[in-house]
């Protein structure tokens, strides 16, 4: 019996180990982990996915007019319903997709549509940049620079 209860200290441990080591993002003091919002492990046991929290508030900001349908943060991915921005007359729903803990370009995947199909490039392209302008903002307010 003594033995049992030992080694379940230990196996107790070791979990709670890992778990926090997870929780961490990083051993190494990741740079990119600071910026990111880690997201809690599925049951399953699937790692834990981190998102750049300033992409994910800025997406938020950005397409407020839009409400929301569905937010996994597992895989990084808000799903917009259909809505009209201010001052417009079309409706628009998108899918913003942040894939990576960097605030970079490619860490964003933004797709819009109206009822008549997919958005011009243009308007992709300025959604885009309006989102990566608002995080740079939000980083900046973080820092306080």
């Amino acid at each position: 019996m003594n033995a049992f209860i030992k080694t379940t200290r230990i196996t107790i441990a070791g979990v709670a180990l890992i778990a926090l080591t997870a929780c961490s993002g990083s051993l190494f003091g990741n740079r990119q982990a600071e910026n990111a919002v880690t997201q809690p492990v599925r049951a399953a046991g699937a790692e834990s996915v981190a998102v750049n929290r300033y992409l994910w508030n800025a997406s938020l900001d950005v397409l407020s007019f839009l409400p929301i349908e569905s937010v996994d943060p597992f895989t990084g991915v808000i799903v917009f319903g259909y809505g009209t921005p201010p001052g417009g007359g079309r409706a628009y729903r998108g899918t913003v997709h942040v894939s990576d803990p960097a605030l970079d370009a490619r860490s964003l995947n933004v797709s819009l549509s109206t009822s008549a199909g997919p958005v011009s490039a243009a308007t992709l392209t300025a959604i885009e940049d309006s989102i990566l302008g608002r995080a740079r903002q939000l980083r900046i307010q973080d820092r306080g620079l």
